[in-house]
């Protein structure tokens, strides 16, 4: 059985210990965890600053390192599972992650002060640990001061409509790899959107289609559907209305299904390949 490349830390000379006797490789090694210590940062394709941005990982999400060179890690993402590079000035120590950013984007401060130097911004299910308290403010222990309510803690305060929460993205810029409210690529937004409601989700749009397979009926979707494309997914805010994030607006945007499903088949992508009900 083959398995996908973009899960599966293995490299012809190194692999995870934990793939030992399912992966051939010339040695097995036990990943060091290290986390994201800046706002976000791209997991890339290869060791090399210009290379394709697959995934990112953001503030407070795990890294497990299995290897260092040139200035980058290779290893895994905890949270979605995707193998790359990233810039090892990007990584610092993991600690416990007590909140999740349940706002759009927030601003870390210096100090206790909306005055104070701006740190940032801090996208959506970003995660931080909360060490002191002071006044309406947290500090991270890292040394960011967040804004109390726009965290909330591990496990609680989800939202309770992945659509409602892709709205929030309305106009987010498009970015190839791209998962933080800055900018962002269509199963970026998808999950995204899960995260913040307490759902899990895989990175990209294969995956997603893989691991939803209720079908929804195209005659009778629901908000919160889903419907895939030969490397595209959307999701329905109405029985006729779908939002995503696409480069032909090159940004996140609201449309009529049977409109994108037109545009889409005359640029060349096919008809929708499945509709899904998560």
């Amino acid at each position: 059985m083959s398995r996908d490349p973009r899960l599966t830390l293995a490299r012809p000379d190194l692999a995870a210990v934990a793939l030992e006797g399912r992966v051939a490789a010339e040695r097995y090694a036990a990943p060091t965890p290290r986390a994201c210590r800046v706002a976000a940062t791209a997991i890339r394709t290869a060791p090399a600053s210009g290379a394709e941005q697959a995934d990112q990982l953001l503030f407070g999400e795990t890294f497990d390192v299995l290897d260092e060179a040139d200035g980058f890690a290779w290893g895994q993402a905890r949270r979605d599972g995707y193998v790359g590079y990233v810039d090892l000035e990007a990584l610092g120590v993991p600690v416990l992650a007590t909140h999740w950013v349940r706002a759009l984007r927030t601003y870390g401060f210096e100090a206790p002060s909306i005055k104070s130097p701006a740190l940032g911004p801090y996208s959506q299910n970003a995660l931080v640990s909360v060490v002191e308290t002071e006044g309406r403010f947290v500090r991270d222990r890292g040394g960011a001061w967040f804004v109390a309510a726009h965290l909330a803690p591990v496990g609680l305060d989800f939202a309770s409509d992945p659509a409602g929460v892709a709205e929030r993205y309305l106009e987010t810029p498009y970015l190839w790899g791209g998962r933080e409210s800055l900018g962002l690529d269509c199963s970026g937004l998808v999950m995204q959107a899960r995260l913040a409601c307490g759902l899990s989700c895989p990175r990209d749009t294969d995956q997603q289609e893989a691991a939803f397979t209720q079908d929804a009926d195209p005659s009778a979707l629901r908000r919160g559907d889903l419907v895939f494309w030969r490397g595209h997914v959307a999701m329905m805010l109405s029985p006729d209305q779908m939002i995503h994030a696409n480069a032909h607006h090159m940004a996140v945007a609201i449309e009529p299904l049977n409109t994108a499903i037109a545009r889409i088949e005359a640029a060349g992508s096919g008809e929708p390949t499945s509709y899904r009900r998560p």
